[in-house]
């Protein structure tokens, strides 16, 4: 009897008392070269077990294998809170960060496609112009010349010159656009300096921002500006930075355009206080650069083309059109740069991006786009054993998208990979070869297996996915009458073609088509621009990432923590800064953060908790202050639903603290602690918590884009609930949005395509849900009807 070689028992991936973030020594084992799901409610510990656990210690067992000074440039992980994890093979991670937002990086660079186009373009351009970075628009043009001096042996002074050409625009720096400062809003030029002319925020009559301007002596501060002489508008618009003396103490003056480029617009808009972010948005104009008209390139890079096309060209053209053109270039001499270039756009189809350009940049791709670009680099790949790791791809597709990214997984593992999949669908948990489901509940109440086995074994477990595997909503028989309606005429936003349609108000009106449609350019470009709304005017709940360091969390961000603060402060008639962590209260040995992080260079720091205030990030002498027999520590260790009770009544009774809790129990975050660090939330968390705090803003139209994305399948009826609850309270609701249920519990449907991309951009179909699955003339159309069983 022959003996089985040692090497084929390792056939799982062994998993043994995991307690990252809520984990509660979880063990599982999972096995290799499989498709595997994780479901259970959002919040429920998947991300903790299959990102947190399994990829970290796979990227940090890799990080190990080398050298401590390559290790140095590296960024350090720390070892996951588990006691065994065995079996492990490389982990590719294809996360939803979102990519970027740099204004130089777009689809092209983050593909490598770009870099592959660059060397086409100067191996086959006519006129030839130069090497790659001659087309490169994030590279500039250098000429320099003069003497350097060689200290080798006996030292040598040598005449050198240097040039490298360049493909960046140098109006606009390869950006595309170029900036302007509207003047109107900087300054009242019929007041004077001491009248209080200057109208940026910090710029107060009195403060040391206006000081510096009325007593600098270049002009006269009693003196209109609009009075003021060539000379003196420009000391007081872009005057050097110089040094001088102002009431006794030295400052640097410099002219108000300068300083107001350095202090405000270098920094990023969505970590602006949001008084300086409207005031950025009203004072900055974005134009079009009127030298590259767009394209970010020099001259040159302009002048060079294959075939009648530019690199410009062809970076604008929707990557499946630019396959088409690559492939029509018979060239033996770049045949195998051709063949991978067309490989990757070929990719793009594939995967369901073949709408997007090149040129298109990285920050305004959405969580699911950004994540099928990472996938782009894996599709070819002759790597096998690999562990690949999804965080639900099919975020942002379309129900007919999701065939294909199905099979798209299926071919990744018959080629001997594992795949580990976090995922809602029903569709995508239906084609695994194994499932793991956590729970039952979420945060303190998750973080257990509840279920491993077959799709079939999950449906009979009795487990809450399993319950609601197969859900579905059914067409509403009534349908709410529109109170009035928002025209949008001529949208001609990204590949929209004059797009004209009305926006029902008062009902919950749900937009569709397929991923590149034109949906979020039509709703986002279009209808949140508009101005004279009923009501407040429009309130936009994006999927764009929540700005916070490891110290905010859910109270710090939603406001809550103020009338808190203010509750404890006048129950003990002491200062409100005290309660706050960051501020006069903090542990002076962790300084508010709960914890002491140890560098430890090349290795992962080490993180410990604090042994002076035992993590819960405040002095001593803060937590002897109550509040209905509790300290502050305490109330922001709550879970809502708890702090919700507490602040209802009794001695805490704080009406304006109860109100923000309200808000977040009715999205669905009654298990959050308020406590709990931002950067611990998942996507469906992060968002849900967005929609909680634009609930206190009194628009009359919100919009909110794909809200059921990281949702489980038994939270989407309370999210349906929770848009009934808007619109029954006067609001008009317009979603962005690719679940079955949500279309099907629409009053209005106003359905983009018929494809994506320029096969897209027109409205073809508007009217109810029941008119739609009964023509069945369009993808959604039959999605539905397939979907509520018509």
């Amino acid at each position: 009897m022959s003996k089985t070689p040692a090497a084929d028992s390792h056939e799982l991936i062994r998993v043994h008392g995991a307690r990252e973030n809520n984990l509660k020594d979880v063990s599982i084992e999972i096995p290799k070269r499989r498709l595997t799901v994780f479901t259970g409610v959002s919040g429920s510990g998947k991300s903790s077990l299959v990102f947190d656990t399994i990829a970290a210690e796979s990227q940090r067992l890799i990080n190990e294998t080398y050298s401590a000074f390559v290790q140095g440039f590296m960024p350090t992980l720390a070892r996951p809170d588990v006691d065994v994890l065995d079996g492990l093979t490389t982990a590719i991670t294809v996360d939803q960060q979102r990519m970027g937002a740099d204004p130089r990086s777009t689809v092209g660079t983050a593909t490598d496609a770009n870099a592959m186009l660059r060397i086409l373009f100067s191996r086959l351009g006519k006129p030839h112009i130069g090497p790659p970075s001659a087309f490169a628009f994030n590279v500039p043009s250098v000429r320099a010349s003069g003497a350097i001096t060689v200290e080798r042996g006996t030292k040598k002074t040598v005449k050198a010159t240097f040039s490298r050409t360049g493909g960046m625009c140098p109006r606009c720096e390869g950006r595309g656009t170029v900036t302007d400062l509207d003047l109107a809003q900087l300054y009242d030029d019929s007041k004077s300096l001491s009248e209080g002319a200057i109208t940026v925020p910090g710029y107060k009559a009195g403060g040391w921002n206006h000081r510096l301007y009325s007593d600098s002596g270049f002009y006269d501060a009693d003196k209109p500006i609009r009075k003021y002489t060539k000379k003196e508008l420009h000391d007081f618009l872009h005057h050097e930075p110089v040094r001088m003396k102002i009431a006794g103490i030295n400052m640097t003056y410099e002219g108000l355009i300068p300083r107001i480029r350095k202090s405000m617009l270098a920094k990023d808009k969505e970590a602006m206080q949001p008084h300086i972010r409207e005031f950025v948005e009203r004072a900055v104009t974005f134009t079009t650069c009127p030298d590259c008209n767009g394209t970010r390139l020099g001259e040159g890079a302009r002048s060079s083309k294959i075939k009648r096309i530019t690199i410009a060209d062809a970076c604008a053209m929707q990557t499946s059109d630019l396959a088409d053109w690559v492939r029509g270039l018979k060239e033996p001499s770049v045949a195998p740069l051709l063949a991978k270039l067309l490989h990757t756009l070929d990719s793009f189809t594939e995967i369901g991006l073949g709408y997007l350009a090149l040129d298109r940049p990285t920050g305004t791709l959405s969580g699911g786009e950004a994540q099928r670009v990472k996938m782009i680099r894996h599709l070819g790949s002759s790597l096998t054993d690999v562990t690949y790791v999804f965080d639900e791809p099919t975020t942002g597709l379309h129900p007919h998208d999701i065939q294909r990214m199905n099979e798209l997984l299926l071919r990744l593992r018959d080629k001997g990979n594992t795949v580990l999949v976090v995922e809602h669908k029903p569709e995508m948990i239906a084609i695994a070869d194994h499932v793991v489901d956590l729970g039952p509940g979420a945060g303190q109440a998750g973080g257990t297996v509840c279920f491993e086995g077959t799709v079939e074994g999950l449906r009979a477990g009795g487990t809450v996915t399993g319950r609601h595997l197969d859900d579905r909503a059914a067409l509403k028989k009534t349908v709410r009458k529109p109170t009035g309606k928002l025209p949008i005429r001529g949208a001609t936003t990204h590949n929209l073609r004059g797009v004209d349609v009305d926006i029902p108000l008062g009902v919950l009106a749900v937009v569709t088509g397929v991923a590149g449609s034109g949906k979020s350019s039509l709703v986002h470009g279009s209808l949140c621009r508009q101005s004279g709304a009923p009501g407040a005017g429009v309130v936009s709940v994006d999927q764009t990432a929540i700005r916070g360091s490891r110290r905010s969390n859910p109270a710090t961000y939603t406001g809550l923590l103020d009338p808190i603060r203010k509750a404890f402060a006048k129950a003990n008639d002491v200062k409100p800064a005290l309660f706050s962590a960051n501020s006069e209260g903090a542990c002076p040995t962790c300084n508010g953060a709960g914890v002491v992080y140890t560098d430890l260079a090349m290795m992962a720091g080490v993180a410990t908790v604090c042994e002076e205030c035992e993590g819960r990030r405040y002095q001593a002498s803060v937590l002897e202050y109550r509040l209905g027999g509790r300290d502050i520590s305490e109330v922001l260790a709550m879970p809502v639903t708890e702090a919700e009770e507490f602040f209802a009544t009794g001695e805490a009774h704080t009406p304006a603290a109860h109100r923000i809790l309200q808000r977040l129990a009715d999205v669905g975050l009654g298990y959050l602690s308020l406590g709990q660090p931002l950067t611990t939330l998942s996507g469906g968390e992060r968002q849900r918590l967005k929609l909680a705090t634009h609930m206190a803003e009194k628009g009359g139209v919100y919009v909110l884009d794909e809200p059921t994305a990281g949702l489980h399948l038994a939270d989407v009826e309370h999210l349906l609930g929770l848009l009934d609850r808007l619109v029954d309270s006067g609001k008009s609701v317009v979603v962005i949005e690719h679940h079955q249920a949500v279309m099907a519990h629409a009053d209005w449907i106003i359905d983009l395509g018929p494809g994506a991309g320029h096969d897209g951009g027109r409205i073809v179909f508007e009217g109810t849900p029941a008119d739609l699955v009964a023509a069945r003339s369009t993808l959604t159309g039959e999605h539905l009807a397939a979907y509520v069983g018509g």
